[in-house]
């Protein structure tokens, strides 16, 4: 009776912990970003509406307009400075005189491909102040191929405008 019990208990635990084949993992590889819309001026990544490049801010109206700010919704069109080399889960937007600007994805649900540095982006979504901590610019730092010793000089909190996008759209330039 009691090797029938021990039977059952590793049956159900086999069964229990069985793998279904039909939920693929993302540990250890680079998720491809999926792709919701190609049209001629670019490809989009996710959220329902069209972006187009209407009413669309640059960063330094968008450091204007968050002046005595903690949040707003915004339609963004900048440069990718950067990207996570990991898994496209982040980019950094850029334009001449501003900081870089990390753009992060609404419910870490879609990614950018790892290749859209240099291309133009049009993101809409919330900009909000944020303070990133030491040990997240170190790993976004890593992410992004920074050396040991560059990594080693981060030693303070940043406090910056961060940005949420709900819908990204990489232009083919």
């Amino acid at each position: 009776m009691r090797y029938t019990v021990v039977i059952c208990m590793l049956a159900i635990l086999m069964t229990a912990c069985k793998s279904t084949g039909n939920q693929p993992s993302s540990f250890g590889k680079a998720a491809k970003p999926e792709i919701i819309k190609i049209e001629e001026n670019g490809k989009y990544y996710r959220g329902a509406k069209k972006l187009t490049e209407s009413k669309t801010l640059s960063l330094t109206d968008l450091n204007q307009q968050m002046a005595g700010k903690t949040e707003i919704r915004a339609k963004l069109k900048s440069d990718v400075e950067s990207v996570c080399k990991v898994k496209g889960c982040w980019m950094n937007l850029q334009e001449e005189g501003t900081e870089p600007m990390r753009v992060m994805f609404k419910d870490y649900a879609f990614f950018v491909p790892l290749d859209c540095e240099g291309k133009q982006a049009i993101v809409e979504g919330r900009a909000f102040l944020d303070t990133t901590s030491v040990a997240d610019l170190r790993h976004y730092a890593e992410d992004a191929g920074a050396t040991a010793e560059e990594i080693a000089k981060i030693t303070e909190p940043k406090v910056e405008i961060a940005f949420e996008a709900e819908s990204v759209m990489i232009k083919e330039k």
